[in-house]
């Protein structure tokens, strides 16, 4: 079988010799690499600096940061004037107001321009933890892959949070969303890579079922992998770090060989990468398949991994979760 991409074999091991690191700080460090490449970056804030990781770009261009205050609609659209003028900015607050607080100008002012704007959506997904429903984003997804023009990234760690800011300057030629959160997980990546936009990652072998995977959820689903192992199940584990544009080649190609797909995402099971899967494998390559997601309710306040437990989203849940549709699956009642 032929992927899109090298097939990575990672083992446990190697993955927690890393350590853990936040989604967020990835984020602010590729905006300083983006920062030091092109003169004609610039980072609007919104109040909350150093919490979207972005105070080290104010410290290193102190002439090139711009506080806003708390007014995301206004970021907004202050934005994409400063694209249309010849500048690249670059802005970042919670994903629910980055994303749904500035629906309205993100739609006409950013995307409907195609500028080139790089947003940073912070905090999402329920592992945000004590925040509560207000502050987790959770369908931040399904507005952004709707609207033309956008590219929409959730990178599974810190490493690849900033190799994704990177590409987003290099490779993208219109408006950048990155969906990254707030706690430290496992920052497993190579710190070298070079994330190519639109292509997926397949990071475990496996014949029975595909977990696909994005964001946080990739590591859970990656011990979710080896729990299946000690059940019997040898389980693919894919990371689309990119929502849009989706990497149909590699999803049918995984479902041609594996017959049964299993979605994995910190979002609402409508409108997220889920219902992107399934209707890339509806059009394409029919497929049994499961959406774990947030049960279509808001979250609430606690630790990030009482939350993840509580709504299905930590490893043994997807494990869980995937022998009972693999079960069902056998018996034809899928």
């Amino acid at each position: 079988m032929s992927y899109t991409l090298t097939t990575y074999l990672y083992k446990m091991e190697q993955f927690r010799n890393k350590g853990d690191k936040a989604t967020r700080t990835g984020f602010g460090e590729g905006v300083v690499d983006i920062g030091e490449l092109n003169p004609n970056v610039v980072v609007l804030g919104a109040d909350i600096t150093a919490s979207v990781g972005l105070d080290g770009f104010k410290r290193r261009f102190p002439e090139r940061f711009f506080s806003f205050g708390i007014a995301e609609q206004n970021i907004t659209a202050v934005a994409a004037g400063l694209a249309l003028a010849g500048k690249l900015p670059v802005f970042s607050s919670y994903g629910v107001f980055a994303a749904l607080r500035a629906a309205d100008q993100l739609r006409i002012s950013i995307c409907y321009n195609n500028v080139k704007v790089i947003i940073g959506g912070a905090h999402a997904g329920i592992s945000v933890g004590p925040d509560g429903a207000t502050h987790q984003a959770l369908e931040d997804i399904a507005y952004l892959r709707a609207l033309p023009n956008m590219t929409l990234i959730s990178p599974c760690d810190a490493n690849q949070a900033r190799a994704a800011t990177i590409a987003a300057m290099q490779q993208v030629n219109g408006p950048v969303y990155i969906r990254f959160g707030r706690e430290p997980v496992p920052n497993f990546t190579d710190e070298d890579q070079k994330l190519v936009v639109g292509k997926g990652q397949v990071l475990m072998n496996g014949d029975d079922v595909a977990i696909v995977a994005t964001g946080h959820e990739v590591w859970e689903s990656i011990e979710a992998a080896h729990i299946l192992a000690g059940q019997g199940v040898n389980a693919m584990v894919v990371n689309i770090h990119t929502i849009k544009p989706l990497d149909i080649p590699l999803l049918v190609d995984i479902a041609h060989h594996t017959g049964f797909v299993v979605t994995v995402e910190e979002h609402q099971v409508n409108g997220g990468l889920g219902g992107a899967v399934a209707e890339v494998l509806g059009k394409y390559c029919p497929t049994p398949m499961e959406i774990v997601g947030m049960p279509d309710c808001f979250g609430e306040s606690g630790t990030p991994a009482e939350l993840l437990q509580k709504y299905g989203l930590n490893s043994q849940s997807i494990a869980s979760k995937v022998l009972e549709t693999l079960s069902r699956n056998k018996k034809g009642i899928l």
